[in-house]
Parts: C-alpha cells; structure tokens; sequence
C-alpha cells in the first residue's frame, strides 16, 4: 500500500486541503494559522481527519449572564466624549483584574527559589539563586524565566535579573509609554489601567509573548543597554524608515518573519546576512526559495548553475551556528520549495538522506545526540521544510495524472512526473524524519487579507504565519486553562477582555520595535500584522471530560478559536477608529472584508448541536460585529491571529499541552539546546480523572 493510499480515505472534497494534518503528530510544531491563510478560519477543518469518540459535555456560563457581564466589565474602547475632562482622542481602558491605587504585583505572594539545570549525568549547566516568582508558579516555569528571559547582564544593581516582577515590568511598562508617547490612549489613567492589567495577567501567567518580547523589550529603556546598529524602525518625525545605531532602544520584538530571496548570488548572501541579524536577537524567519535557478539551467554569464540544494546547505550551515536570542534557543528557520521546481525530489528527500548518514556515523560510533558529530556532519538539520502545492498539483494526484516542473529562468517546461509518485515520495519522507510539510497554495491564497498588494509565497519556521514576503509578526498566546472557573465554566468575557489587552499591547509594538531591513520595517509599518494566539486547548478539554479527538472537542476548539478571531478584529477596527487604518487598507479593502465574511461563514457553520450555546453565540456575535466595524472604520492591521506552537512560553506558563496539540505523554523529558534537561509532569492529569 502506498502513502498516497493511506490518505485516500481523507482526501475528500471538505477535507483534502488539510490532508497532512493526518502526519501533524510527527512534526508538532507545524500549525495551522487562523487568520487570511486558515483552513476554514476557526479549525473548522483543523480537525475532521482523526475519528471521532462519545465525550461528557462541559458546563459553561448562562449566555444572558455572560453577556451582560461582558457589557459591564470588559474593557472599555471608544472615542472619548466631548465635554468630558479626558477628551482627548484615544483609546479608553476599564479595568477588569486590577484596582486603581494597587499595584498589580501586590496581588500575589511570592517565592526565592533556586533554578538549577543539570544533565541526565548531574552536571549542572545552569544556576541562579534567589529567584524571585510568584508562589503560585511551578519550578518549570521559575527555570524558563531564569534561564531564557532573565536579562544576564546590565542590569543596574544587581547586574542581572532576579525577579519576574523586573522583567514583566520592563514589557509593560515600556509598551505602556510608548503607547502614550504615540495617542492610543486618551488619558494617563487609561494607560495606567492599560499597564496594571497587562502586568498581572503576565504575573499570573493568562498570557505570554513571543520570546523577542521577552529577550529584548525595555533593556534600553528600563536599564539602559545598548546593542548593534544596523536595524531599521520607523521614524515618526521624518515619516520614513531610517538605519538606528542602538538595537535595544527599538527592540527586535517580532518572532516570525518571512524574506525575499532573489535569483542572484548576492541576493542568496544578503540574505544570509538578514537571516542571521534575526537569529541574533531571537527571532525566527522563512523564504520561498523557488525563484532560485536549478543545477540543470544556465547562468547569466555562461556555465552551469550550482543549483537550489548547494545554496540550502550553505545557508542551513549558517543557521546551526547562531543561537537565537544569544541564549540557548536554536535557530528558528523554514525552507519553502514549489512543487514544480526541477530540483523537488532532491529537496524533498534532503533530510530524510542525511538521517541515513547521520545512522551510520552513530552506527559507527559517533555520538548520537543531536549536538554530536553525527549529525554536526550532515546537512539540512536546522530548517523545517515545506512543499508549496497548489489545487491544480493535488487534482493531478487525485487523478494520478502527470505534471511538469518548470525552468525558473524562463518559466518553460523541464521534466515531466508523476504527481502521485512524488506525493508518495513526500509522504515517506515526512514519515521517515517529520519533513517535508505541505503548504497549500491554492487555499492560502484564497484566504489572503492583501491581494492586491501581493501574493502570500511563503511562511515563518513554524508555518502558522502566512503573508507577503519581506514582513513580520509579533505573536502572544492566552492561556486557556486560566480563563476557566471553579465551576468548570468557561469565563467568556475575560478571554474577550485578554483579547483587547494583549493585540493592543503587540499593535503598539509594531512600531516601537525595529527589524533587519528596510523594507521589513516598511510593510511591518504599512500592514501591521500580528499573531494572537492561545495555548493549552488539549488540557481545557482533558479536564472538562472531553476527548480531544471527538465531534464535540472540535466544536468547542471552533468557537474559542472564532472569538478570538473576530475579538481581535474588532479590536483592530475600535484601534482604526482612533488612529487610523494600515496604509495598505483602503486598496485592499473590499478583498479583506471579503475574507471577514468568509470567517463569519466558518463561525455559522460550529456545529451548534455540539457546541454550547453561549460560545456558539459569542462566536456569531464577534463574527458578525467585526465585520460591521471593519466597514465602518477600516481595520488597523492585515492580520490579526495565529495558531502558534507556543513552546517555550507555554512552558512559561505552566501549560501542560502547548498550542492546540493534544498531550502524548503523561511525563516528558525537553531536551534544552544549550545543555540539560527538563522533566516536565502534566499536573492537570488528577483534576482530568476527579
């Protein structure tokens, strides 16, 4: 039996664009994005290719009490009146966590712990003493922040971090004056409440950022230290992109980016150079190689070109010898091919080869670690690697129909193959060493935000971010697990409330944060994409009694997914009504709404026999309200969410599944990058069996 057969009985007209998910459990940090490039837009379709089982159903709030709960307490976003003592333009927040004259870290109890790393052998490669955290943290978490995001050195006084309060202060407090410095609030008071409910759903772990945020935001402004010139940011005086001399007083705080990459020898080395300006300070990106000429066509001035695979090595190289962050994270980096580049089967079997390499140097003795010779010796080991297909290619596997692969010099035909065979070959591949994934061309186009200003090629490492090249994304995710009561109930107007305190947090980030090129500063000034997202959906259901894999599980995951969604985008539109729409908005506007109409659709279709009521109906609600705002107002950004793997800020926050995956295993062992390991136990397996 072939691959291709295997996924037969999934390949239906409803579910065949989202096929590979069926081979997601072996490449986990591959994920589905919710906004202009989702699959159905609310995991409509992230979830119907696994079988279905009978669950226990989950208690949430009265719909009525819920909303007039939400009209009471959410935050509270309008034009100012006129005659009222705060009348100037901007955004108005309410409070909802937090109390005036109380600061939000007073809240909570606190801890000194010791953070200590050590190998499985009990060398210890990591230790901190005196780390201060709230009470209600676990040791993880307390050994995340110590070792990742804690500031080393600079830090007046005490030369390093030593408390989470310091550094969730340094985020909110510079994003908060930013803000102020800029009119998206219209009084000191409402920036104030802004900062007050940022700082305690950090502190209390309902929501994290990306780690850039987290590894570099406020280091100038709160301790003074500076970096590297050489990244771009928007100057507001001169209404233009210019060159900065100090990295940290606009901070790289985006974690996915997606570049450009020209058919030329210096465009494949500038881009290199890009490339490793964003590892640096911890950020990750992606590139559609495809305009890249093949080892069967000419160069300009005669010869033969060294082809795509030669270029993907030198530049895998240079990502395996760049922690991101300057920490102890890896290089984050995704490799984009089309379908019909000549070189395909050479890239699409890259790095199941070098796994055979790598078995017979541990075969022979070398070290079978992941940082050992064996692998150090092969090639492709620091990318995730994607296969960009389109309809037309998978009609042609359906049918088990030829297609050609074309010259990227001239566009002409260069071989002929069996489009089933090659999906065959993708598939054992895939099953061989978790690569290549697929991107679905034709759907992600369909769902784009920004036709008219270009097609979406590529994506960032991670593939939840999909948009124009040469652009980026700040992402955050909620915690979904802290958005749940006692009861079991699911708290609708918080989350909603999360919503409008985290996209407005990452909308004024867009600009206080620098990027490596020019041109990634201008589309990230002109466009505004951002990536809010939520975690821990796999332990929400586990403890509620409800099999992940199952009809009800899905419903629920739809309509938390579409709040979310449609939430931001009425954020994104009160945000518009106060300081304006992206540049790129009005020629894009009739596509973009086009495609809130879509999610309206996809947020309709929740099965509402499965779902409960008040999701359901909070999902239709925000459907339904983003659009009325989006015509009215336009919308500040061309993106509003994502669906992101959330590995290392989960743990941050205590997650016990991160993103949207199911858990696998009760007790896990993370393998860290720069040496040691974590043993992480999933708490929430008692509550699940109570």
């Amino acid at each position: 039996m072939t691959a291709f057969h295997i996924f037969d009985n999934l390949w239906t007209t409803e579910v065949r664009r989202t096929t590979y998910c069926a081979i997601l459990p072996l490449r986990p940090q591959y994920t589905l994005p919710t906004d202009s490039t989702s699959f159905r837009a609310v995991l409509v379709l992230y979830f119907p290719i696994f079988p279905t089982r009978m669950a226990q159903s989950i208690t949430l709030p009265d719909p009525v009490a819920a909303q007039n709960e939400e009209h009471s307490q959410k935050s509270e976003i309008r034009r100012p009146q006129e005659g009222k003592s705060n009348s100037s333009k901007g955004i108005r927040m309410k409070r909802r966590f937090t109390q005036a004259g109380l600061d939000a870290f007073d809240m909570m109890d606190y801890d000194l712990r010791e953070s200590r790393i050590k190998e499985p052998s009990g060398k210890i490669v990591f230790e901190m003493t005196k780390v201060e955290v709230p009470t209600s943290w676990s040791q993880l978490a307390t050994d995340i922040i110590a070792q990742k995001y804690f500031r080393k050195r600079g830090v007046p006084g005490t030369e390093h971090e030593v408390s989470a309060k310091q550094t969730v202060h340094r985020i909110a407090h510079t994003v908060r004056t930013f803000g102020m410095e800029h009119g998206y609030f219209a009084s000191e008071e409402d920036a104030e409440s802004f900062e007050q409910e940022l700082k305690y759903m950090l502190i209390t772990q309902r929501g994290a950022f990306n780690s850039p945020v987290w590894f570099n935001c406020g280091l100038f402004h709160e301790y003074g230290v500076t970096g590297d010139g050489g990244n771009y940011a928007w100057d507001f005086a001169k209404g233009a992109v210019v060159e900065i001399d100090n990295a940290y007083a606009r901070p790289q705080c985006s974690a996915c980016f997606i570049q450009k990459v020209d058919d030329s020898l210096m465009g494949i080395f500038d881009l290199a150079k890009n490339e490793a300006k964003l590892f640096k300070y911890g950020s990750g990106t992606g590139s559609n190689f495809s305009n890249l000429r093949s080892k069967y066509e000419i160069l300009s001035g005669g010869g033969i070109s060294s082809g795509l695979m030669s270029f993907l090595e030198v530049l895998d190289r240079g990502a395996g010898a760049i922690k991101s962050g300057g920490t102890t994270r890896r290089a984050a980096k995704m490799v984009v091919v089309d379908v019909d580049h000549p070189e395909i089967k050479d890239f699409v079997n890259w790095k199941v080869e070098s796994e055979k390499k790598a078995r017979a140097l541990i075969a022979a003795g070398y070290d079978s670690d992941w940082r050992g010779e064996a692998y150090h010796t092969v090639s492709g080991q620091n990318s995730n690697n994607s296969v960009r297909v389109t309809d037309e290619f998978m009609h042609a596997v359906e049918k088990n129909e030829k297609f050609w692969t074309k010259r990227r010099t001239d566009g002409k035909p260069h071989e002929e193959m069996d489009a089933q065979a090659l999906f065959d070959e993708i598939c054992k591949a895939a099953w061989g060493c978790a690569d290549p994934g697929l991107q679905f061309d034709t759907t992600i186009n369909d769902w784009h935000t920004s036709p008219v200003s270009g097609r979406i090629n590529g994506s960032n490492p991670c593939s939840e971010y999909m948009f124009l090249d040469d652009t980026a994304c700040n992402l955050a995710s909620l915690n979904l697990v802290k958005f749940m009561n006692e009861d079991g109930s699911f708290d609708i107007a918080a989350y909603r409330h999360a919503v409008e305190i985290f996209f407005l947090a990452q909308e004024i980030l867009v600009d206080l944060s620098s990027y490596p090129t020019d041109r990634i500063a201008q589309n990230s000034h002109d466009f505004r994409p951002l990536g809010l997202g939520y975690a821990n959906l796999g332990t929400l259901l586990m403890t509620s009694g409800i099999a992940y894999d199952s009809d009800e599980g899905r419903a629920i995951a739809a309509a938390l997914t579409a709040i979310m969604h449609c939430h931001a985008n009425v954020m994104s539109a009160e945000i518009a009504k106060v300081v304006g729409p992206f540049a790129a908005y009005e020629k894009n506007r009739e596509p973009m709404l086009k495609v809130m109409r879509m999610h309206e659709e996809a947020a309709k279709a929740i099965n509402k026999k499965l779902c409960p009521a008040d999701l359901y109906e909070a999902a239709v609600e925000d459907a339904a309200l983003a659009i009325e705002k989006g015509e009215k107002y336009g919308y500040r950004n061309a993106q509003a969410t994502v669906l992101a793997p959330t590995g290392t800020i989960g743990l941050l926050m205590d997650c016990d599944t991160t993103g949207v995956e199911p858990e696998f295993s009760i007790v896990k062992w993370k393998k860290l990058a720069g040496g040691g390991h974590f043993k992480i136990i999933n708490k929430s397996i008692p509550s699940a069996l109570e």
